[in-house]
């Protein structure tokens, strides 16, 4: 390695949004992250927080929904 060249790495504070934190190695100081193995649903079982699918799936069903039906209103024209 050239020396020099790369950026300090050092201990960095992980804090997710659930609360949970922890220690690794990294070049910033403060990592702060959405989901963790404590919150996330592959990890967890689908037990703790839901991630917003439901609020995705309703959006993407209500874009589809609209489609539908101005493909319905062309074929009664």
């Amino acid at each position: 390695m050239k020396p020099k060249i790369h950026p300090e790495y050092k201990e960095a504070k992980v804090i997710c949004a659930c609360g949970n934190t922890f220690i690794t190695r990294s070049t910033r100081a403060i990592l702060k992250i959405e989901l963790c193995n404590k919150c996330h649903p592959f990890y967890s079982g689908g037990t703790r927080r839901l991630v917003d699918s439901a609020g995705q799936v309703e959006r993407f069903k209500r874009r589809y929904k609209r489609k539908e039906e101005k493909a319905e209103e062309e074929k009664k024209e």
